[in-house]
């Protein structure tokens, strides 16, 4: 069987796309992981990176006078990866490197077959409203771009707009494997008299989740919105828990399971995924919450973040708002009708196979294919 090494500076259990990849992979590749937490697959040798290691850049001298590749080497986690691994330098014949924090450990590791590399972000924007990053982490990661994806011999990203922008960027072709959700066998709920809104996700000021509670204020009778949120900064569920006091028609729900997460979705009629161009990688997005919904067969709407808007419209499962403020979320509530969201939920049903996450990773395994054929 052809080696195959994934490695990730992630949870390996915690990390739905690293997850699908080992999933996909371990019956036919003989495969090695490397990451933090614990075995993640009973079919796979797993290498465990100490839990306290960081895989982010600290340095300060080195970052200030633009010698990165120290940077990169003096990390903790890349050191304990670069302890554990070293004997496997030139012992594997594929590596599968997750973000760009993990491609020059893989290239240093000279797979006999190639390294592919699975980007998950736009890595030079990926913290763009933090005035730090972009001075000091955000030209770290375009050296690493620069040096190290010109080097690999095949690369995968989640969207559309993340792929042109690091083919226009550092001249390497992209192709799209999308954060699907699993198929799941279910049929379209009839939406009732209310239709009841639901928005997941962690819960971060950047993506303004205020404007779906203002939204709510003089929407049409017979909508309600739940948000399911994930805490990320501290106080700020609290605050839109404040700020939604006086909205009898909102409600905060605790998170569920990630197991549970469609199920739990499946109980609405219409998930909203609304993202302000804060960021490039937020203007960019096509994220899982979206698939989530498709699985449930539920309707979405999405503001007009490029990606998403054109998978909406494409397969009719949703409405495109005209902006991803309150007001252009209250005009869409306000003209939306049972019968609408029942059209788009049967689209949902119509393109849950095409946008599950079995349809999607053919794009890793014909990409690993190419390389184990070539070797």
């Amino acid at each position: 069987m052809t080696s195959l090494l994934i490695l990730s500076f992630s949870t390996l259990e915690r990390d739905p796309r690293v997850q699908r990849q080992i999933e996909l992979f371990a019956e036919d590749y003989e495969v090695t992981t490397v990451g933090f937490g614990p075995q993640p697959h009973p079919g796979v040798t797993h290498l465990e990176l100490p839990g306290e290691t960081r895989a982010w850049p600290s340095s300060k001298k080195h970052l200030l006078t633009g010698r990165y590749r120290q940077a990169y080497w003096a990390m903790s986690a890349v050191r304990a990866a670069h302890e554990t691994l070293n004997e496997l330098v030139g012992a594997m014949d594929i590596v599968l490197a997750n973000d760009v924090n993990t491609l020059p450990l893989a290239l240093w590791l000279a797979p006999r077959r190639g390294v592919h590399a699975d980007l998950h972000e736009y890595a030079p924007r990926e913290k763009e409203h933090v005035r730090s990053w972009r001075w000091f982490i955000a030209p770290y990661q375009r050296w690493i771009c620069r040096t190290c994806l010109p080097q690999v011999d095949s690369v995968t990203t989640v969207s559309p707009g993340l792929a042109a922008e690091y083919h226009d960027q550092f001249g390497v072709d992209v192709e799209v494997v999308t954060n699907a959700a699993a198929y799941e066998q279910r049929s379209p709920r009839p939406t009732e008299g209310t239709i009841r809104l639901l928005h997941t996700g962690v819960a971060r000021a950047n993506r303004r989740l205020d404007a779906m509670i203002d939204a709510l204020r003089g929407a049409p009778d017979g909508v309600t919105l739940d948000l399911m949120l994930v805490p990320s900064e501290p106080g700020y569920i609290d605050a839109l828990r404040e700020r939604a006091a006086d909205l009898p028609a909102v409600r905060f729900r605790e998170p569920v399971p990630y197991t549970e997460l469609v199920e739990t979705v499946a109980e609405y009629d219409v998930s909203i995924v609304v993202f302000p161009a804060t960021t490039f990688n937020l203007e960019h997005s096509l994220p899982n919450k979206l698939f989530e919904a498709v699985q449930a067969r539920t309707a979405v709407l999405v503001g007009p973040s490029p990606d998403m808007a054109d998978l909406v419209r494409e397969h009719g499962i949703g409405e495109v708002l005209e902006g991803a403020d309150a007001d252009a979320l209250r005009s869409a509530l306000a003209t939306m009708t049972p019968e609408d969201v029942d059209g788009w939920k049967q689209a949902s049903d119509a393109a849950a196979r095409e946008l599950s996450a079995e349809h999607q990773v053919s794009g890793w395994s014909r990409a690993l294919a190419r390389l184990a054929e070539a070797g």
